[in-house]
């Protein structure tokens, strides 16, 4: 698949989600074999770009190519001037977030609440294609809700904007997360429109990932909630979908490996105080197929430096050892 003139050779991206994918899991998931790294959703009024966390969502140091970066927002000048600082800044794509459920986005009329103002929608993107010189892609959802599908109409106004790719979330703003994944309506959008198409929701295994590239037809496909936890799960979805065959998992000491290392940079990142606190979700989706996991999940969570921090993290390791991990 490409996207402008990046390639993507096994077609599998992380997805951008708030809170988790910042810059250490990104570069994480680009060694483990993810061909691109989404960004987390950065807001488009500029003005608020000061603050800590916004500096730190545009930090893409050392980051390999392509550079991707998601904007939220619902205003089109906004939004264009938006891609173009990150553009300036780096960002090689600019995707646009008509896809997020949240209701604290939603409210502003950004998110998926944008896929219920159709003109705005078109307007939004061919502003924000007109703006910049780099590719420009879109994540939506399927519509608000099952009585107002239109992800059709939405992608061929994307089409016509000059959108270059299109992640479709086969779910509903109203679904959230719950429900079965529509993969057909998936299908339904990439038969509809010439440009590449990115299947997105609930591909969780290297089997799964194989069938929903054969249901839907898509070009690609986009991992989230799967990644966490397992950032070598694109290692092992690549090899599946070329060879048929499964790599060996991954075994405890590369698991304890990588998650010192991903504590290590969480904590060069984000300084030693938020970098313990940020790093407590982290920590709970590698440790949830542990043993000792609910042994040692209180005294993990209470720590608050790095040291006790990694020290009791290698301790539930350590007792974990020798058991079988959960399915």
């Amino acid at each position: 698949m490409r996207i402008g003139d990046h390639t993507l050779p096994s077609g599998l991206i992380l997805a951008p989600m708030a809170g988790v994918t910042d810059r250490p899991f990104r570069l994480l998931c680009r060694r483990l074999g993810a061909d691109m790294a989404v960004s987390e959703m950065v807001i488009a009024d500029t003005r608020l770009w000061h603050t800590p966390k916004s500096r730190q969502r545009l930090d893409h140091a050392g980051e390999p190519d392509p550079i991707s970066v998601q904007i939220a927002g619902a205003e089109p000048a906004m939004l264009a001037e938006a891609a173009r600082r990150n553009a300036d800044n780096g960002a090689q794509i600019i995707d646009i977030n008509m896809g997020c459920p949240a209701k604290k986005v939603c409210n502003r009329a950004a998110g998926s609440a944008l896929l219920g103002d159709e003109r705005l929608v078109s307007e939004i993107l061919e502003t924000v294609v007109k703006a910049v010189d780099v590719p420009v892609t879109l994540k939506i959802r399927l519509g608000l809700d099952r009585d107002h599908l239109n992800a059709l109409t939405i992608a061929r106004i994307a089409e016509h904007s000059g959108i270059q790719a299109l992640a479709v979330h086969g779910r509903t703003r109203a679904c959230a997360y719950k429900g079965t994944v529509d993969y057909d309506a998936i299908a339904a959008v990439k038969q509809s429109v010439r440009i590449p198409v990115i299947a997105n929701g609930d591909i969780n295994t290297p089997e799964q990932a194989r069938a929903v590239l054969a249901r839907t037809g898509a070009d690609a496909l986009m991992i989230g909630r799967a990644a966490q936890g397992r950032p070598w799960i694109f290692r092992e979805m690549a090899h599946f979908l070329a060879t048929g065959q499964h790599l060996p998992a991954p075994t405890a000491d590369e698991i304890a490996a990588l998650l010192r290392e991903h504590l290590e940079a969480l904590y060069g990142f984000y300084g030693e105080q938020s970098g313990v606190r940020i790093a407590r979700k982290h920590i709970g989706w590698y440790l949830r197929a542990h043993p000792a996991a609910a042994r040692f999940h209180s005294a993990i969570m209470a720590a608050e430096d790095p040291a006790t921090q990694m020290a009791r993290v290698q301790a539930c390791l350590d007792a974990s050892a020798g058991e079988a991990l959960a399915a």
